[in-house]
């Protein structure tokens, strides 16, 4: 897939107040300085699209983006930041969850992942409850440049093998660098097939 447009539509905290969901949708959401809107701006070609801090926890809202006006990024706050207060906190998880159970055209969500770290209790956690609640996701490891080939295959492999305590059937996974760009093409090219078969399912709707 080629970028050729992407721009900024709005941003909320309210998935009735989404764009109409006419185009496949994929979220991006993770730990607080997982590399979320780094990671986003390298895949779309957008040094600025999502606005990078140093601060964690920055991304508070609901961020809708149309890319080659075909299809939906949405960049969600991130979780995990224990600096925010609990009532903002919890006020955050409603408003996340809520656009997960709600948003009728999202495709997959994109949980990403610092593969540098060991499996964290909260990234647990939400994958477990995606699960539950039948709802589609993909694990993107995040920072792989920091890692050398060995250890980069280590931490994966421990995580895959963490997962399998509790899971008979894994996710899809890939891994990524925004720093170099490792994983841009295999990330859109799996976003380009899913679009593809979000297409032939809505077929039948319009015949």
């Amino acid at each position: 897939m080629i970028i050729q447009y992407a721009d900024f539509v709005m941003s909320n905290t309210d998935v009735r107040l989404c764009p109409k969901p006419d185009k496949p949708e994929y979220a991006f959401i993770g730990r607080s300085n997982v590399g979320k809107s780094s990671l986003i701006n390298m895949i779309t070609g957008r040094r600025k699209l999502a606005k990078i801090s140093g601060t964690p926890g920055k991304t508070i809202t609901i961020n809708h983006f149309v890319i080659n006006a075909s299809w939906y990024l949405v960049d969600l706050p991130g979780y995990g930041f224990a600096k925010r207060s609990k009532s903002e906190r919890d006020k955050w998880e409603k408003m996340i969850r809520n656009y997960l159970l709600k948003r009728e055209n999202l495709v997959s969500v994109f949980v990403l992942i610092d593969v540098r770290h060991e499996p964290q209790k909260n990234d647990l956690e939400f994958m477990e409850w995606l699960a539950m609640s039948q709802i589609p996701f993909t694990l993107v490891f995040t920072k792989a440049d920091k890692l050398k080939t060995m250890q980069l295959s280590n931490n994966r492999e421990a995580y895959q093998n963490k997962l399998l305590e509790e899971w008979e059937e894994l996710p899809p996974m890939m891994v990524t660098s925004a720093e170099v760009g490792d994983g841009r093409d295999e990330l859109l090219g799996y976003i380009d097939n899913l679009n593809a078969l979000y297409h032939q399912q809505k077929k039948p709707e319009n015949n």
